[in-house]
């Protein structure tokens, strides 16, 4: 977020704010209320006035899910204790604000990890139920909210109601993206680990086909699994890969300087990303070239190599501001999930993507498990891929609105939580649950105190 010009001194507690996704495509001013105990978010909602309000936790929504025009936006991460942890049981309950951050730094000692995460730790509890994200374990363990117990909600009348799994209320929570209320406070089930290093497996792929048979012969065998692909590599190197698999190292995996601290959590920082970057610096040639030395340089095949928690979750984070990058434009992350049996679908669109000369360097394909019982929830069973792109591409928004449509057609969806462009008019192919969730959110809250950016664009 970027002060606006204009605040309003007179306001209590609110800034009129420049709000955007870490996509930075497409900001709107918001005025900001950071609520710092229940009773303030309650009269936050209650005084949000007629352009509504939203909740936001840390701002890593690519697109424009936490943002609200003209209205008001719910900075949620002051409210941030975590209020109990069972040690033995493997539970925590805390309040929506804390960052999963945060929550490995209190768990980690005491041999437990969050559940799921995704390519950043800096999500808020909040944040990662409203998305219901998923990480590098959706074919074993599924989404996040399927590991929430029970979650407080402030909902549109002010009442704070206690919502479980099972319910409506739950389902149309769980990848709502903020829009049945304000999360206050959610109990977790974790996982236990014995250290804070993971095992990690690493493999090429000669092409597309030959990284998808890799992945479906033996995803069963590790908890994480993610592939980064070559998107600019073409012929018979289309979709090129390097296979990363892992899961959590045991204690006689580690050497013995290892095992005298072997829970310790570490995460080491780089410098920020320049505030100001020159335009056209990720062009096809430099992100060719950065593909090329990065599949060269993997293994063609190493086990057991130890790395940190936060090399192998979350290496972007070591970057502060690594968004900068894409320039002043910004960048779209687009992310879509087309089911089994429909790999030509996927193929097809690889294909067309890598024709396209579009110079992504952040390209990951996975494999989903179960579905989640989320009614916006964003996965299925299936195949999943995520990729970069300068905003600036020329042709851009015409070519990914043909891929919605493949998308579509094939039975797929794309994930809201990355999206600030997508047409309405496909949202009910993609999620057949949406009329569902707009009758009970008609129920729940018929004045319509919360409202997104997000929500308008795709009448949610």
């Amino acid at each position: 977020m970027s002060a606006d010009t204009d605040s309003d001194p007179d306001v209590m507690g609110l800034d009129h704010t420049t709000v955007t996704g870490w996509g930075r495509t497409a900001p709107t001013a918001a005025w900001v209320v950071r609520p710092r105990t229940y009773e303030e978010a309650a009269a936050a909602v209650r005084d949000c006035g007629a352009r509504g309000g939203i909740p936001r936790g840390l701002g890593r929504a690519y697109g424009d899910a936490a943002q609200n025009a003209g209205g008001s936006v719910l900075d949620m991460t002051a409210l941030d204790r975590v209020h109990a942890i069972d040690a033995d049981g493997g539970t925590v309950l805390c309040d929506a604000g804390v960052s999963l951050h945060r929550l490995m730094e209190v768990l980690l000692p005491l041999g437990w990890f969050v559940p799921v995460t995704p390519g950043t730790r800096y999500v808020t509890v909040g944040g990662a139920i409203g998305a219901d994200i998923h990480g590098k374990n959706h074919h074993v363990s599924g989404s996040f909210a399927r590991h929430v117990l029970a979650l407080e909600l402030l909902t549109a009348d002010g009442e704070i109601r206690t919502v479980v799994p099972g319910t409506p209320l739950f389902d149309a929570t769980a990848g709502g993206m903020g829009l049945t209320g304000v999360i206050l406070t959610a109990t977790i089930r974790l996982q236990p680990v014995r250290t804070s290093l993971m095992s990690v497996d690493t493999e090429r792929a000669s092409d597309l086909d030959d990284l998808m048979a890799r992945l479906a012969a033996t995803d069963h065998r590790y908890r994480y699994s993610v592939a980064w692909i070559d998107l600019l590599a073409r012929g018979a190197a289309t979709g090129r890969a390097v296979l990363t698999r892992g899961d959590h190292a045991p204690l006689d995996a580690l050497p013995a300087r290892l095992r005298r601290d072997p829970l310790a959590f570490r995460t080491p920082r780089l410098p920020a990303a320049p505030a100001i970057l020159p335009e056209g610096l990720l062009s096809r040639t430099t992100v060719g070239l950065f593909n090329e030395l990065w599949y060269r340089k993997a293994p063609r095949t190493r086990t057991g190599r130890l790395q940190r928690i936060s090399g192998f979750f979350h290496p972007l984070d070591g970057v502060p501001h690594w968004n900068r990058v894409y320039g002043r434009g910004g960048f779209v992350q687009y992310q879509f999930v087309v089911g089994h049996g429909r790999e030509d679908a996927l193929r097809r669109i690889v294909r067309r993507i890598s024709e396209r000369r579009c110079p992504s360097f952040l390209a990951v394909l996975k494999r989903f498990g179960e579905a989640d019982p989320g009614w916006l929830s964003f996965p299925v069973p299936g195949w999943t891929l995520a990729l970069d792109i300068p905003a600036g591409l020329p042709g851009l928004g015409a070519f990914l609105d043909e891929l919605d449509e493949e998308v579509a057609a094939a039975g797929g969806r794309v994930y809201l939580a990355k999206d600030a462009r997508l047409r309405p008019e496909l949202l009910a192919a993609m999620y057949p649950r949406l009329d569902d969730f707009r009758e009970l959110r008609a129920r729940l809250d018929p004045r319509g105190v919360f409202v997104s950016d997000l929500a308008r664009r795709l009448s949610l």
